[in-house]
């Protein structure tokens, strides 16, 4: 259960806080992504999450590299997208597929 709402919480509020702090943008860099959710009590288990939603595909594709060397972005991509399915929550399937790592 925890996990189905932080995942909500990632989905539905850390965008406007973001813009709240940074102004309003199609993508956001990883310190600001990060700062915003150590600092506005979001997750932190879920960061990865936080940054397939809001960094560009270099940007991601990097952060991962350096921050999570053991997570594949893909993998982890689907394994989020079938939790969700799983609980039948599909609006929340459209923020993830808004960001492919080529």
């Amino acid at each position: 259960m925890f996990k189905y709402y932080s995942i909500k919480k990632y989905d539905t509020k850390l965008l406007p806080t973001l813009a709240k702090r940074y102004g309003s943008k199609s993508y956001y860099s990883a310190s600001q992504v990060r700062a915003t959710v150590y600092q506005k009590n979001f997750n932190p288990k879920y960061l990865p999450l936080a940054y397939l939603f809001f960094l560009d595909s270099d940007s991601l594709k990097n952060t991962f590299y350096i921050e999570f060397p053991e997570l594949d972005i893909l993998e982890y991509q689907q394994e989020i997208c079938q939790y969700l399915t799983q609980k039948k929550l599909n609006g929340y399937l459209k923020n993830l597929n808004t960001n492919q790592p080529s």
